[in-house]
């Protein structure tokens, strides 16, 4: 089976007022890796204050991890209104480049997940891309990386694009950017929280069930994700591998409802 790896940033998250507590891609993902008992690298950063800490609990996951050097985390408070994430961004963090991008497993399949547009300029995912296979999250196309209210818009660069092969969109991401099955990227996934989720693929979709409610639904998509690329990895056809990630992603937001 192909090696899997991550690479994205670990954000500082604040939620419904509480205390801040780790977020990002790299961090859910792991969780929905072990879970599924897959073997994985994650490649993240964060800023000098999270660095000690952010990279405990990421280690105490039980997956190898490559924290490379930052200068800032990304930071963001949030809450949710009938499953709806209502966000603000406090802090923007570092972008990749093709330097950090060649430390990467050579040969491996690579889930991207940039938490906002500038963290993965088209530079970086061609060099990532290189003997490797890309799944890439849309946030990192729609996310405007500034302070204030979370916005989105589809002033994204296209180039981008060209080096993914499976693109992961939330709802309120391919409604911005439309036409998702017209973006050029050989498998797409868009995700409805509780109503399920519809894979495109070789001019075909198909809906896929959906996961439970719950209060707290952060990381979802990132487990979806890493569960996805697991099955693909593995032989799965595209229905069949977001079937096995609603699966886990409903067994993981069923323990936090109960």
């Amino acid at each position: 089976m192909p090696r899997l790896a991550l690479v994205g940033n670990l954000s500082r998250d604040v939620v419904d007022g509480g205390p801040p507590r780790i977020g990002g891609g790299a961090f859910y993902a792991a969780r929905a890796w072990r879970a599924l008992g897959t073997h994985a690298t994650i490649y993240t950063r964060c800023g000098p204050d999270e660095r000690a800490p952010y990279s405990r609990r990421l280690i105490a996951v039980g997956l190898p991890v490559v924290m490379l050097p930052g200068t800032a985390t990304t930071a963001f408070s949030f809450y949710y209104v009938d499953s709806v994430r209502v966000m603000t961004v406090e802090h923007t963090g570092d972008a990749w480049t093709p330097a950090d991008a060649r430390r990467v497993t050579p040969g491996a399949w690579v889930h991207v997940a940039p938490l906002l547009r500038s963290e993965f300029p088209a530079e970086t995912l061609a060099a990532l891309a290189r003997g490797r296979r890309l799944s890439f999250d849309g946030q990192g196309l729609v996310r405007v990386a500034e302070l204030g209210p979370l916005r989105l818009d589809a002033d994204f660069d296209r180039a981008v694009l060209e080096h993914v092969q499976i693109l992961k969109l939330a709802e309120e991401e391919a409604e911005v950017i439309g036409a998702v099955d017209k973006l050029g990227v050989p498998e797409v996934l868009v995700t409805y929280g509780p109503k399920g989720s519809r894979v495109y693929y070789k001019g075909r979709s198909e809906p896929v069930g959906a996961w439970p409610v719950a209060a707290d639904p952060t990381g979802s998509g990132d487990a979806f994700s890493a569960a996805y690329l697991t099955g693909r990895s593995r032989g799965l056809s595209p229905a069949s591998a977001a079937r096995r990630a609603t699966a886990l992603v409903g067994a993981m937001l069923a323990r936090r409802v109960s």
